[in-house]
């Protein structure tokens, strides 16, 4: 039992230090996004979105997957001890995370004029494509010197860099939004690649990794093994970049820049509000599932402790999300973003599915099975594409969260019945009981504000708020001694 509890409380750590980091970053996240929803309006946040999306595309295209497919390597020449073995990976890691950088950048300079006539429809943003492309060199590699921070568990280091450069972020870009509008954009792109590259460079020297002579020779044939299996890894990166793109795209196509905008607002109140959750989970949960993915068994257990944390944290979220959406909209950015509500009603609900079919999803690579990994993600974009479409087409921003939801039940199904077949993966009944009774509280906040008024719908959702917030202290309480932790740290500060 105490065994149990060490490993419950080992995710919510790793959840609750990077959780910490998400809240910080969010908090200056929403004072950003105040600042550009006032000063760009959704027409300039449709633009960043469209830039932003293509040098994603262009990165996944161009970076090989080595961000994942190293962090593997990383993480066990770190945990085995072994200084040498450490030394010659992470060397011939940053030697192809400059290559594949330099690729990235010079195709992007390359098709400049293209990328501009596809995504804007005209040649307008050529320069703006060739300005922003030495970016994909400088973002690749603050992504490897990441990388290994994570892959050597260096929590600490991250945190911090995360947070100072969220800070960076917001005092560089602000001001230059605030003087040159829509023609603020490109260069904040620049200089936010630029401070990310300092930080993460300034922390990855900490690292005490003994310097090792690699031969170009060995550079290749050691840089094959993370390129073969971070090809798949980065063929379905660009499959899930590039249905996001194309779902962009559509609407620019179809309703304009500025529905991009409102689209893009929304989902980053859902990706990345919500979301942080994941990003704060994924951070420790990778390492942790690859150190056991040699047992199904072990792999199991690992997973539904995730899935179970990840609900507990999450719904009591959505179900605040749901109640008090409008004013959330509002608070972040502004009353023109307040069509994007009623896509976020159904995107929630979605989220639920995501958070359990995300620590499902994490075995294909934990067991290096990028094949699988590889087919089951161009399914799942094949319909999320088509989904998004129709959605769009026939009820507009709202059909678009309709299709979020959609895609990530089938999503769910689809990810279960491989694990099942493949590795013997199921739930257990502690986390389908807690599945289930937030599935219902979510459902019931979504009915509450769709069909009662203002007064009724805040009076009944904080109700439900409480039942989900108390269900899920409860919950946390008896898998990891809240209670203890808290008397604890109530003594220490006592002293």
């Amino acid at each position: 039992m105490s065994d149990t509890k060490s490993s419950y409380r080992q995710v919510m750590k790793a959840t609750s230090i990077f959780g910490g980091v998400q809240v910080f970053q969010i908090i200056i996240g929403i004072i950003r996004s105040k600042f550009i929803a006032v000063l760009l309006g959704p027409t300039g946040m449709g633009i960043a979105s469209l830039l932003h999306s293509t040098l994603l595309l262009i990165a996944s295209l161009t970076n090989f997957g080595l961000g994942t497919s190293a962090l593997k390597e990383i993480a066990a020449a770190h945990s085995s001890g072994d200084e040498n073995r450490l030394s010659i990976v992470s060397t011939v890691f940053k030697r192809w995370v400059w290559v594949t950088g330099l690729l990235g950048a010079i195709v992007t300079a390359i098709l400049a004029p293209w990328l501009s006539e596809f995504t804007f429809g005209n040649r307008d943003f050529t320069f703006a494509f060739i300005w922003i492309a030495i970016t994909l060199l400088f973002n690749q590699i603050s992504t490897g010197q990441d990388v290994l921070l994570r892959g050597m568990r260096q929590i600490r280091y991250m945190a911090q860099s995360a947070m100072i450069g969220s800070v960076v972020g917001l005092f560089t870009t602000i001001p230059l939004y605030y003087f040159y509008g829509i023609d603020g954009i490109v260069p904040a792109i620049i200089i936010s690649a630029i401070s990310s590259l300092v930080l993460t460079w300034f922390y990855a020297r900490k690292l005490k990794i003994k310097s090792a002579f690699v031969s170009q020779a060995r550079t290749i044939l050691e840089g094959k093994g993370m390129l073969k299996m971070g090809f798949l890894i980065s063929l379905s990166s660009l499959i899930t970049v590039g249905a996001s793109y194309i779902v962009r795209i559509f609407i620019s196509n179809n309703g304009g820049v500025e529905q991009v905008g409102l689209y893009n607002a929304g989902f980053v109140i859902i990706n990345t509000y919500v979301g942080m959750i994941f990003t704060a989970m994924a951070t420790d949960y990778y390492p942790r599932l690859s150190a056991v993915a040699h047992s199904n068994l072990q792999t199991k257990i690992v997973v539904n402790q995730q899935a179970e944390i990840a609900l507990l944290i999450l719904a009591p979220i959505l179900i605040v999300f749901l109640i008090f959406i409008n004013w959330i909209v509002i608070i972040l950015y502004s009353t023109q973003f307040l069509a994007v509500s009623t896509m976020i009603y159904w995107a929630a609900l979605g989220m639920l599915f995501k958070a359990v079919s995300w620590s499902i999803g994490f075995i294909f690579l934990a067991k290096s099975a990028t094949k699988l990994y590889f087919w089951n993600e161009l399914i799942t974009n094949i319909y999320l594409i088509l989904l998004n479409i129709a959605g769009y087409y026939y009820w507009g921003l709202t059909g678009l969260g309709m299709s979020f939801l959609v895609s990530y039940f089938l999503y769910l199904l689809q990810v279960y019945w491989i694990a099942k077949c493949k590795f013997e993966f199921s739930f257990n009944n502690d986390f389908l009981k807690i599945f289930l009774l937030q599935l219902v509280l979510a459902i019931l906040s979504f009915l509450t504000v769709q069909y009662f008024n203002a007064f009724w719908a805040y009076g009944i959702g904080i109700i439900l708020i409480l039942i989900s917030s108390g269900y899920s202290w409860n919950e946390l309480d008896k898998r990891m001694d809240l209670k203890g932790i808290l008397l604890n740290i109530k003594t220490k500060f006592r002293k």
